[in-house]
């Protein structure tokens, strides 16, 4: 009986492979050598798609912002005007829940989209939407910057995992308002969560007084 055949290497199968390693072990974790053997081929064949390791790294941060929902962008099909707060809200939530998934590329991420397609795609959007809706495009671009800070700060580490679980570690004498600062670790996805959105109102309550005076200098 003849061997079942290897599946043939691709793009798509090292990038897979690479971004299960950052995600399990780190950026660090990455080496062609590394790949090479957990897909069972030969080092040298990765070469034939990715000339660098940084070039693997790109393109599994790339294969993140592919995960995001761009959708809420996309114009009405009853030619309604988009709004622009609930598609940057339901945006956020979305680019958040990509980058919470896989938080060990995130550093990579925070570089900004680079040459990648679709880190450009989800760019493009965003300040597309904007203009589309009336800022003028200095300011959707600063919006596209600020929401990318918000969102990618948000996902580089826990605010409530931050805080030991020992009681012992917040003594009234030092810390008198640390009192329950304890119990933060273990409603770290609640108090993580809520935080997210607290600071997403806040900055949308924000651009919302910004856009009005827009509007209206624009009329």
């Amino acid at each position: 009986m003849a061997r079942p055949r290897k599946p043939l290497l691709s793009r798509d199968r090292i990038v897979d492979a690479a971004r299960a390693l950052v995600d399990t072990e780190g950026l660090a974790a990455v080496s062609t050598r590394r790949l090479a053997a957990e897909l069972g081929v030969s080092g040298p064949s990765l070469y034939n798609h990715f000339r660098t390791k940084d070039e693997i790294l790109e393109a599994v941060a790339d294969s993140v912002s592919a995960q995001v929902d761009l959708s809420m962008f996309e114009a009405p099909e009853d030619g309604a005007d988009r709004d622009w707060r609930a598609a940057l809200h339901d945006w956020a939530v979305s680019y958040r829940a990509a980058l919470r998934a896989h938080p060990n590329i995130v550093p990579v991420l925070a570089r900004g989209p680079g040459h990648r397609p679709a880190g450009l795609r989800l760019a493009d959007a965003v300040f597309g939407a904007m203009v589309d809706a009336g800022w003028p495009p200095p300011q959707a671009t600063s919006i596209g910057a600020l929401m990318r800070y918000f969102v990618t700060g948000s996902a580089l580490g826990s605010f409530a995992g931050g805080f030991p679980d020992d009681e012992a570690a917040y003594d009234p004498a030092d810390y008198p308002h640390l009192g329950q600062a304890h119990l933060l670790a273990e409603r770290q996805e609640i108090v993580d969560d809520r935080a997210f959105e607290t600071g997403l109102t806040a900055l949308l309550d924000g651009l919302s007084v910004q856009y009005e005076q827009v509007s209206a200098e624009t009329h």
